[in-house]
């Protein structure tokens, strides 16, 4: 592996323990190294493990073995260098659209109020959300908080962007809508970012990488480079393609190999 990744995910495992004393693993022994400003997608069967491994980057579980490095630190727990969005609208409730992208800068201390006031509208403006700033949350649709939940993170000028399934409860054309902003926000930020999908379309038109998991315990069964064929500037045309058909049809292939020996097993 190259010795400039930006995040290194090195011979990482992880087991829970189960209220009987014993343990069930859920990640077996797996490495990746993912450069500064990749755009990589975490795929595989239902319940493999691949959120387990983001939330091992992202702090919120310890591994059972192995170590993460961050920008070369070693990950120990959550901290602001790592932003998280989850399917789950996290916004509250009791404030503006405004102060919700507000909320995400409370901890930075390098920089005075004039300057947070100024990045929290630069970001409101960036999801296109500039018209709704003195909304409340209750009086906006699904896909508009999670921009603005998107909005919130990036504000925190985060190391890495850590998506968990960020737009699977949202309706096909808010989901469509918010794919392309999500693409127009990465060629405006170049953030990295690590993406946790079900959805094999989805993977292909955001991806630099796809990394598709075994069923669990996970393990990685290919690690797919997109933009090798993909062009970086995609828009929703791009489905039709045949190179595009050609990825997805791989990454399915892989799934569905796993997902037949999971019955089969049954």
């Amino acid at each position: 592996m190259s010795t400039s990744a930006f995040i290194r995910i090195n011979q990482v495992a992880k087991a829970f323990a189960t209220p009987d004393g014993g343990t069930i693993p859920v990640v077996d022994p797996l490495s990746i190294d993912i450069k500064e400003g990749e755009f990589v997608v975490f795929v595989g069967p239902s319940g493999c493990g691949k959120t387990t491994v983001m939330r091992m980057v992202g702090g919120l579980e310890t591994p059972s073995a192995g170590d993460i490095h961050l920008d070369g630190k070693r990950v120990e727990g959550p901290s602001r260098d790592k932003g998280m969005v989850f399917q789950s609208y996290s916004s509250f409730p009791w404030l503006t659209v405004l102060g919700n992208i507000r909320f995400g800068l409370r901890y930075r201390n390098d920089i005075s109020s004039a300057e947070k006031e100024r990045i929290a509208r630069h970001y409101l403006a960036l999801v296109g959300l500039g018209q709704f700033a003195d909304y409340t949350i209750n009086r906006i649709s699904g896909g508009m908080r999670q921009r603005v939940a998107i909005a919130r993170t990036l504000a925190a000028n985060p190391l890495v962007l850590l998506m968990d399934e960020p737009f699977g409860a949202l309706d096909a054309l808010s989901r469509e809508r918010l794919q392309i902003q999500l693409m127009e926000l990465r060629r405006a930020e170049r953030k990295t970012v690590i993406f946790v999908t079900h959805d094999v379309d989805e993977a292909v038109l955001l991806a630099d990488r796809i990394v598709v998991f075994s069923a669990r315990p996970a393990r990685i069964l290919a690690d797919i480079p997109v933009s090798a064929t993909l062009p970086e500037k995609r828009s929703l045309d791009i489905l039709d393609i045949p190179e595009f058909r050609q990825i997805r049809r791989e990454v399915l292939a892989l799934i569905r190999a796993q997902e037949t020996g999971l019955e089969a097993a049954e």
